[in-house]
């Protein structure tokens, strides 16, 4: 892995599959890979909320969407440990105060790491945009590790580099709430690219966005203006701005335009045992003196004006 800023062919839409545990932001980004991306199909995790949660919000978004793709259930608990949620940040059941109808229909199977698997075995090439805990994603390597020969990318929205946590002083939250999941795709040896806390801070989005989505006067649009405004009070409360990071919808479009990304190669470990450290992603930032392999592409930039108008123009399109 080098540095890179080369664009992929715009009339070329990606394959990929999302792997989330919706969530605010998880929406958004399923909202975003509709437009940009050729969205293969949804799995589910625990996470912000609990499975059942994120799984029937997979289904609700599919439908506000109009999508013909299939949602999977998938592990309900992290590898070893308790169970973390964020419902302080997500709502109870993770769509903040949006309020989607029943889906039309469930999950297509509780089965998601065989759905992975067969799907990766039928099509090599697809990109695994996991942005939620990795559990599934560590399942489905252990259960057959040549997944990693497949796929064309694992490009996860978690962790990040330069220290910085949201959950504690040290760790993000999709890799906090399962580290050991974490730990075995880091050292896995799948190409992996890291879209971290500190990349995603850089993308913001907030009431003024909301307001603007109001006008569009469709369902997608009411949808998103209601999740920015939760996401905006929220904000507004711990950080006193009513804007926040988008963090999910970074990690599609670092598949569908990764010319807006600066991208640097480094060995990235995951804390397991530590007490005040565990779920931080160690980057290794020393260069020439780094130890281990470039295990990972860490994006450091973005442009990030131009992303937020990709996410808005998804919205006013769907």
């Amino acid at each position: 892995m080098t540095e890179s800023s080369s664009a992929l062919n715009p009339k070329e839409q990606p394959r990929i599959i999302i792997d989330c545990d919706p969530g605010v932001d998880d929406a958004m980004a399923i909202i975003t890979a509709a437009r940009w991306a050729d969205l293969v199909g949804i799995t589910s995790v625990a996470g912000n909320v609990p499975l059942e949660h994120t799984t029937a919000n997979a289904c609700r978004i599919r439908d506000l969407l109009g999508l013909d793709i299939e949602v999977h259930a998938g592990a309900e608990r992290p590898l070893t440990g308790a169970q973390e949620f964020a419902t302080e940040v997500h709502g109870e059941t993770g769509l903040g105060n949006l309020v989607l109808p029943e889906p039309t229909r469930g999950p297509d199977s509780k089965d998601a790491v065989s759905w992975l698997l067969e799907t990766t075995k039928h099509e090599e090439g697809l990109h695994l945009v996991p942005i939620g805990p990795l559990t599934n994603i560590a399942l489905a390597l252990r259960a057959d590790p040549s997944m990693i020969s497949r796929v064309a990318s694992i490009t996860l929205m978690g962790g990040a580099a330069l220290g910085i946590g949201n959950v504690t002083a040290a760790a993000e939250f999709n890799v906090y709430a399962d580290p050991e999941a974490a730990d075995e795709v880091f050292r896995s040896g799948a190409p992996l690219t890291m879209l971290g806390l500190n990349l995603t801070h850089q993308v913001r989005m907030g009431s003024v966005h909301g307001r603007e989505c109001a006008t569009y006067g469709t369902p997608v649009g009411d949808a998103m203006a209601e999740l920015l405004e939760f996401y905006s009070v929220f904000h507004l409360a711990e950080e006193e701005t009513e804007d926040g990071p988008v963090h999910d919808p970074c990690a599609v479009l670092a598949v569908t335009h990764p010319h807006l990304f600066r991208f640097s190669a480094r060995p990235v470990y995951v804390e397991v045992e530590a007490i005040h450290t565990r779920g931080m992603t160690v980057v290794d930032e020393r260069g020439p003196r780094a130890e281990g392999p470039l295990n990972c592409n860490v994006a450091y930039g973005a442009e990030s004006e131009t992303l937020v108008d990709l996410v808005m123009q998804a919205v006013r399109e769907a």
